[in-house]
């Protein structure tokens, strides 16, 4: 007992004290920082001043004791913080992407940087800022932008373990900021890789294709604009796309109910639905070509790329033209979009006999980054390095392609649309095939249920095309089983003549490999349709981009467009396929055969069937034009 009372004089001792201190304001302290004496590796987050005073997020990771280190840097819309760390780890190797090994391994100063106006930058985000002129009054964009961060990141007082020499790399719109920054380089700027960039997103980036809306896309302005920060979709209760867009009608319906027209990304999307003054003035390959630059640049684009197919290798195209082939080389690899900085060992049901991607990476992306950054040793790349996708394996050209329309080796081939479903080389009978295209049955893009989210919109293009062949609205025409191989290597061009009972209309056209009906071992390639090169056209553009005109019903009418590259070959016991068709859908929006001066803002009332007749044979020969080489 006179122990408990001793103890309790000593708490009642100790009770004025602890009552003199101040209550807790919270456990969360204003600032948290963890040693870092384990890594291997020092990271500062800075805010970059730009010189209209706005401030750019920074990260910046550093090998620890790195001195003379070369930089490379990414600007991005999809959070700098969350792209820089892969995983918590105190190895640099272990916390930044796949892609950065390599640069990693070399010492490389990585920077990662959020655009303005996204995540933790300052200022106001426009997608896809248009360069300063017409279409940006202000003083600044990705331009500028990348040029005051290189100049910030080269001054020693600011970064003094580098070298003072930069590197730009990114895919998708990452990319973009890339060729961005190549309009006026930084002195600093000496080498930079575009992979799959946006350059021109009516003609056959992101937006649209020759005129018809990827419906696709919607969601991406609501997440990308609709927040500062990373954004959902709404919840729409419906998950067959396929029903939900065909249920809900046109585009700008849609988006009504959806909220996203609220977003001015959207109106101008809807304002500008022809190739106006709005696409062309933003169009990045002909500003290239009208400016070209001498930063060595590697244009990187994936043969099966579902959303940025076009921007790398018209970009590519254009600086030939221009005459600056020795600073400008083109990969085409066998990958889907921004299939460049994961693994490349497959895509779909193609397995390859080795990880594409880590090798274009290792051997193409990083030896020249070690050229102009580090000096050395030299590597050149060639002009272009294109993956054979049937013989699985790497092809590196000096000239290409070998064949094409106009200032080739070799003119283009075509392959005729034949009689009874035939296709061949040898022009067939005259005549006509014809289907019913209805819009309230539109040709789906992918087997039912379509969901955007299900886990084949990257594989998309590979998908097996049987799975529409034999349908009453698919024209499908295919050759005798070869017996000897066909090599394809360049650009294919569809040619259509046809005939309408409406006034537009969209023409899909597939260049397609069929396998052999039995697969070595009994796998499900046996009769695989894959396709190796397929687009969609407008009709109401066949003369003009920019002027669109209505389909004189019932006239034949020429359409002709260029498709995606290939570098492949027709097997011998392989047939060579072309499908052509009136939509492509929910990928695609509906044409509603009824024209209208804006497919957006078409109504219920304006989609009906057309009757679509194919010409085949005599001076209206409908064919595609096929880079055929020895």
């Amino acid at each position: 007992m006179k122990k408990i009372i001793l103890l309790g004089a000593a708490v009642l001792a100790l009770t004025p004290a602890l009552a003199q201190q101040a209550a807790p304001s919270g456990d969360v302290p204003a600032k948290f920082q963890p040693p870092q004496t384990a890594n291997d590796y020092v990271k500062r987050e800075v805010m970059i001043p730009m010189r209209d005073g706005v401030k750019l997020y920074t990260v910046i990771v550093i090998p620890k004791g790195a001195q003379n280190a070369p930089i490379v840097l990414t600007r991005t819309p999809y959070n700098a913080s969350a792209r820089a760390n892969r995983m918590d780890s105190p190895n640099m190797l272990s916390m930044l992407p796949l892609a950065d090994e390599g640069f990693v391994k070399g010492g490389y100063i990585r920077v990662y940087q959020d655009v303005r106006g996204k995540y933790k930058s300052e200022g106001d985000y426009v997608v896809t800022r248009p360069p300063v002129g017409p279409l940006n009054p202000t003083t600044t964009d990705h331009t500028t932008d990348a040029w005051d961060t290189i100049d910030w990141l080269v001054n020693k007082a600011n970064l003094p373990e580098s070298n003072g020499r930069v590197g730009m790399i990114g895919s998708s719109y990452e990319g973009f900021t890339v060729v961005m920054a190549l309009l006026k380089p930084h002195p600093a700027l000496k080498v930079a890789a575009p992979e799959s960039p946006m350059i021109d997103g009516w003609m056959g980036d992101d937006w649209f294709h020759y005129g018809a809306f990827r419906l696709a896309n919607i969601g991406w302005i609501a997440s990308q604009t609709g927040y500062k920060g990373k954004g959902d979709d709404p919840a729409t209760g419906i998950y067959d796309n396929y029903e939900e867009f065909r249920r809900i009608g046109g585009a700008a319906e849609w988006a009504k109910r959806s909220g996203f027209d609220q977003l001015p990304a959207w109106q101008r999307m809807v304002q500008h639905p022809a190739y106006d003054a709005f696409w062309q003035g933003q169009a990045l390959d002909k500003m290239l070509a009208a400016n070209p630059s001498n930063v060595p640049t590697l244009w990187e684009q994936g043969l099966w790329d579902q959303e940025d197919m076009y921007g790398a290798i018209h970009a590519w195209e254009a600086l030939r033209a221009a005459g600056k082939t020795g600073n400008n080389w083109l990969v085409m690899g066998p990958w889907r979009h921004s299939q460049v900085n994961r693994e490349g060992r497959e895509l779909g049901p193609l397995k390859w006999r080795t990880d594409t991607a880590a090798q274009f990476r290792d051997d193409m992306v990083l030896p020249l980054f070690d050229q102009y950054l580090k000096d050395g040793p030299a590597y050149t790349p060639p002009a272009a390095t294109i993956y054979n996708t049937a013989e699985d394996r790497w092809q590196r050209f000096a000239s290409w392609p070998a064949a094409c329309e106009a200032g080739c080796a070799k003119p283009l081939t075509p392959i005729y649309l034949s009689e009874a479903g035939g296709l061949g080389f040898a022009k067939g009978a005259g005549g006509g095939d014809s289907y019913l295209s209805d819009p309230a049955k539109p040709v789906p893009h992918l087997s039912r249920p379509v969901n955007f989210d299900d886990g084949r919109w990257g594989d998309w293009l590979v998908s097996d095309q049987r799975h529409v062949d034999g349908r009453p609205d698919v024209m499908t025409y295919q050759t005798p089983v070869l017996t000897k191989a066909v090599t394809v290597s360049g650009v294919p061009w569809a040619e259509i003549f046809a005939k309408t009972t409406g006034t537009d209309g969209d023409f899909v056209v597939k260049l397609i490999d069929v396998y052999p009906d039995e697969a070595p071992g009994g796998g499900k390639m046996g009769g695989y349709q894959l396709a190796v090169s397929l687009d969609i056209f407008r009709g109401r553009y066949r003369d003009s981009f920019a002027d669109p005109k209505p389909i004189p019903a019932g006239q034949v009418q020429r359409y002709k467009f260029r498709l995606p590259a290939v570098n492949h070959v027709f097997q011998p016991g392989h047939r060579i396929m072309v499908q052509v068709q009136s939509s492509l859908f929910p990928l695609y929006d509906r044409n509603p055969q009824t024209y209208v001066p804006n497919i957006f803002l078409a109504k219920s009332s304006d989609y009906k069937p057309a009757t679509i007749t194919l010409m085949r044979g005599g001076a209206q020969a409908s064919a595609v034009w096929l880079p055929v080489v020895e």
